[in-house]
């Protein structure tokens, strides 16, 4: 029977190529001239961090790397901002968690979304995915259809699709 898995997954190299060229955007931006402002990834936490001087620096650097993400084909939902802090030199500091995985929460939210359309398909949860199975492929692009156009918390992506 056709299937597919509907997964949440962060391309981590992309994640450092867009963390990488919004350090040099930063660099050579004049209104950062002289600023101690810095953005590193944490591969194993999965996590971002920003220091810099003030808020308004902090939103343009925010700014930039959802802009960097989008241009590399990643969302920025898969970004969660824990709140801001203040660090000792007097600036503002920053964690951006990567959000990879689908929590049980939302899992059971896209197979209820699934379940409404009342189509001849089948869900299962799946550690931290949804698989779909049918018994026409066409069932299974309508769902991807479908769940492209609900604005969820999370970005999705479509894989493992069998035929």
């Amino acid at each position: 029977m056709p299937s597919f898995d509907v997964v949440n997954q962060v391309d981590l190299q992309e994640v450092d190529n867009a963390v990488n060229i919004t350090k040099k955007v930063i660099a050579n931006r004049y209104d950062f001239r002289g600023s101690e402002t810095e953005i590193n990834l944490d591969r194993k936490q999965l996590q971002i961090t920003i220091t810099t001087e003030d808020s308004m620096r902090l939103q343009a650097v925010q700014d930039t790397l959802a802009g960097n993400l989008i241009k590399r084909k990643l969302s920025p939902k898969a970004l969660e901002y824990k709140e801001p802090e203040g660090t000792s030199k007097g600036g503002v500091k920053v964690v951006v968690v990567l959000k990879q995985g689908i929590d049980k929460e939302m899992a059971k939210k896209i197979t209820k979304l699934i379940k409404e359309q009342k189509m001849k398909v089948q869900t299962q949860i799946q550690d931290e995915q949804v698989r779909v199975t049918a018994k026409k492929i066409d069932d299974l692009q309508t769902v991807i259809a479908l769940l492209k156009e609900k604005d969820l918390e999370i970005p999705l992506q479509y894989v493992n699709m069998k035929g």
